[in-house]
């Protein structure tokens, strides 16, 4: 019999990581670059959501549509361009403003870029309701994927973010406050 896996953080309260909610209120004040959230983000938890769809439904004999059967899927956010993003969450509060329905599942921010590079994703979109949202893409999306399990040496990843930042390759975008029409530029989209 399949043993249920512990989970990532036990005992987690859903609050966001506390260097990452600085580094990114830093980085929305302008007073941070883009590496410094990233090496932020390298070691810390994030929460991945999931929603149920419905796959099928059968009419009762009141005349009423139930669901017979449904399946747990990660949405996916599909850009104007028509590049797709994974969402992912600093914690419970963020994901709510986003999307009351969703679960969350606990990841690090490393297992969530190496999960959207194989789902052919563009990009990680931190936070997208806010407070503060933060795209992960191109070389950072890429050295974020790389990274094993961090032992904490923050320092060396920041400088390995920020050497990668001066490649052409690499961009961190300041997205428009949510209410702003971050949200119109993306749809939901089933996987």
């Amino acid at each position: 019999m399949p043993s249920i896996p512990q989970p990532l953080v036990p005992g987690d309260d859903g609050g966001a990581d506390a260097s990452v909610a600085a580094a990114l209120a830093a980085y929305a004040a302008g007073t941070a670059e883009a590496a410094v959230v990233a090496a932020a983000l390298s070691t810390a938890r994030l929460l991945v959501p999931v929603v149920a769809l419905l796959t099928e439904s059968e009419t009762g004999e009141d005349g009423l549509r139930r669901e017979k059967e449904s399946e747990m899927a990660l949405p996916v956010l599909v850009g104007a361009d028509g590049r797709k993003a994974v969402p992912a969450f600093t914690g419970a509060a963020s994901l709510k403003l986003w999307r009351g329905d969703a679960r969350p599942i606990q990841a690090t921010t490393p297992q969530v870029c190496r999960a959207a590079i194989g789902e052919g994703a563009a990009a990680v979109v931190v936070d997208v309701a806010g407070p503060v949202p933060f795209a992960i893409e191109a070389g950072m999306l890429r050295a974020l994927a790389a990274i094993g399990r961090v032992t904490g040496e923050r320092d060396g990843v920041e400088a390995l973010l920020r050497d990668l930042s001066e490649h052409a390759d690499v961009t961190a975008a300041r997205l428009p406050a949510p209410r702003r029409g971050l949200l119109s530029r993306f749809r939901r989209q089933k996987p």
